[in-house]
């Protein structure tokens, strides 16, 4: 039987917190694709996020390499426009990412509400002055 203290290790460590996505930008943008399934515009994805181009672009390709957005040029009455759809791991690993965020959130909040443990620091001794 595990004691409290080894059962709580790591308790808090939230490796589901993708440093990918929990950058406030990536998270807006992929937040913005998963609820527009058919994709968004860049322009429209710009206007979203409250972005710039340049950082707009730039987000972009960070979450291009991990391979959860792809952007494709398309057409639209002849005038080309960049479009942006969340991939299918890009949808799984946000909802991952979201599952875990919950559970901070979850923790925060009992924690808030729950009076404060006994102190947490074990096995001391006084110092000696």
């Amino acid at each position: 039987m595990q004691s409290k203290s080894q059962s709580a290790e790591g308790r808090f460590a939230y490796e589901g917190l993708d440093r990918v996505i929990h950058e406030r930008a990536r998270l807006s943008i992929l937040t913005s694709l998963i609820t527009n399934p058919r994709g968004v515009t860049f322009v429209d994805l710009k206007q979203l996020c409250s972005l710039t181009d340049g950082n707009l672009n730039r987000h972009l390709r960070v979450l291009e390499d991990a391979g959860m957005v792809a952007t494709a040029r398309e057409h639209d009455r002849n005038r080309p426009m960049t479009v942006c759809r969340i991939t299918a791991s890009g949808r799984k690993r946000y909802l991952e990412y979201l599952t875990t965020l919950e559970q901070v959130v979850r923790d925060a909040a009992r924690a808030a509400v729950e009076p404060a443990p006994a102190m947490l620091v074990r096995d001391l001794n006084p110092s000696r002055a």
